[in-house]
């Protein structure tokens, strides 16, 4: 699979750059001059509406798990019912990213922003009305669909929103924006559900989602422009539902089984998952012989780097799935804690991570490459073992200042590796297939994520005789799972000896060209968000 190098002439109609769809400059056409029309203020107001959508899709994320013993209780939820509330969005955003990316630049950008949002504002509706556990999980399912067809278009909106010499200001933004979500995420989730609104308890954390969302689509069809892909990647609607039937085949019975007594259905399933992947493979090499246009570009795997990449962006993907959801679980269903007090223990873990990520890839990464992001697994590992410990020794009276420091140590592992990884991964891949091998990768961890979930029912679940007995089954849960997230770290170590020792600068990678000051480059494909 290929994506556009060319670069497009920018044009100016009403201040935002638009893209030159029917005249893209060749490879090495000598650049466009810039347009000298003064830029239209209006795209602060695009940017803040692509932003703020951002910022909800990532908030809803986080918000979701320190609610759910809430939602447990609410409605006499079984486990696979909790597990599947946020793994059936993990799943669903992961099936559907590279398909909206690509309808993003196939139908335009700003149409399928503008249907993403509105999808994802009905299901957090839905979500906040759902009268039953089946309600809520289905309802989780279409707003992760509706997040696939939103969030891909964010990146390259900005890209043809803004002119190059304001981009990095912009990308930085978006940045803190991200960090500001994951660490406000938690918090919010513990206020509203602890201040109980209109005495509606959890239902809150989604429908506050319904003013930002009518607001992203009144005023987005107003401020954003719409742009396309002059070439765009033909659509590989058979690829998603074989990856996606292989995914549910493993993650349905992991979920399910111990419920059901590990029937042998569920064993049949996952058996023949291997022959579902095969089959998807079989399938993909005949897409790129038929039109070039395959959901993975197979021949990203021939990059040792990559493929190491894409196995550590897997393992890590089921290490925090894993971690958040039995973390909150012990928190309020083992310690007996409120939905607030379990959201301010996790504070100083964010601003470990803010504070860690922020240095790794301004001082650390350029100096001493992949040994950072080693550094970063073994420095979590280290976290958990020390909270395995502390766990163990102070039981059911440990207090949230105890938990500081085995979450801090976690914080600056996880921060070393989170932010460097995915421009780590990319370095060796050629620059004609960046957009394919982005989108792969953001894929892949939340596939991860999706299966971390499922296997919650083995490594934590598993280890509870009686999940409605609270209090110490669940502490001792929690003790035995770190073990099993600890031994995905070493791995994740291990693996990470696959990729490049040092990553090299954009400027020199395979097929990277510098542009001009005055040029506006055709943005990349949607799917590379």
């Amino acid at each position: 699979m290929t994506t556009e190098t060319s670069q497009a002439s920018p044009e100016r109609k009403n201040g935002p750059v638009r893209e030159e769809r029917n005249s893209p400059l060749p490879d090495h056409a000598p650049p466009a001059a810039a347009d000298p029309a003064p830029a239209d203020r209006r795209r602060w107001l695009a940017l803040a509406i692509v932003m703020t959508a951002a910022f909800m899709d990532l908030v809803d994320v986080t918000i979701v798990n320190i609610a759910i013993p809430r939602m447990r209780a609410d409605f006499h939820a079984s486990t696979s019912a909790i597990q599947w509330i946020t793994a059936g969005y993990a799943l669903a955003f992961a099936a559907g990213l590279i398909t909206g990316g690509r309808l993003g630049d196939i139908y335009g950008r700003k149409r399928l922003f503008l249907i993403g949002i509105s999808g994802f504002t009905a299901a957090s509706l839905l979500c906040g009305i759902a009268a039953n556990p089946d309600m809520l999980v289905a309802s989780r399912i279409l707003q992760g669909g509706m997040a696939a067809m939103m969030v891909p278009q964010v990146l390259a909106i900005i890209h043809v929103t803004f002119p190059p010499n304001e981009r990095g200001k912009v990308f930085g933004m978006f940045g803190a924006i991200v960090g500001l979500g994951a660490v406000s995420g938690p918090m919010l989730g513990a206020l509203l559900s602890e201040g109980n609104i209109l005495g509606l308890e959890w239902r809150p954390i989604f429908l506050i989602n319904l003013p930002v969302g009518i607001a992203g689509v009144l005023l987005g069809r107003k401020y954003i422009t719409e742009s396309k892909a002059p070439k765009a990647l033909r659509l590989d609607l058979a690829g998603v539902v074989i990856a996606t039937l292989g995914l549910v085949m493993l993650i349905f019975p992991l979920t399910h089984g111990r419920e059901n007594d590990w029937p042998l259905w569920g064993f049949l399933c996952m058996g023949a998952v291997p022959f579902v992947f095969a089959a998807f493979i079989a399938y993909e090499k005949y897409k790129i012989r038929k039109d070039g246009s395959p959901l993975v570009e197979l021949s990203l795997f021939k990059v040792k780097s990559f493929a190491g990449g894409i196995a550590v962006q897997l393992t890590f993907g089921i290490a925090t799935g894993i971690f958040f959801l039995v973390w909150t679980l012990y928190m309020q269903m083992g310690l007996g804690w409120s939905a607030l007090r379990a959201g301010t223990t996790g504070i100083p873990f964010s601003l470990a991570v803010s504070a860690a990520a922020g240095i790794s890839v301004q001082k650390l990464v350029p100096r001493f490459g992949r040994k950072v992001l080693q550094a970063g697994a073994l420095t979590m590992a280290a976290g958990l073992l020390l909270y395995i410990w502390e766990s163990g020794h102070y039981g059911m009276e440990i207090a949230s200042w105890q938990m500081a420091a085995p979450l801090v140590v976690m914080g600056v592992g996880m921060g070393l590796i989170v932010a460097p990884l995915t421009d780590t991964v990319l370095s060796e891949v050629p620059r004609e297939h960046a957009g394919s091998a982005s989108g792969l990768i953001n894929t892949t961890g939340q596939m991860g994520n999706a299966l971390g979930l499922g296997l919650t029912s083995v490594v934590f679940f598993g280890l509870i005789d009686d999940d409605m007995v609270l209090g110490k089954p669940y502490v001792d849960a929690f003790h035995g799972a770190l073990w099993w997230i600890v031994a995905v770290l070493v791995v994740i170590f291990a693996v990470m000896f696959m990729l490049p020792r040092k990553a090299l600068p954009p400027e020199q990678r395979e097929g990277a060209t510098q542009p001009d000051a005055g040029t506006v480059p055709e943005p990349a494909p949607a799917s590379a968000a």
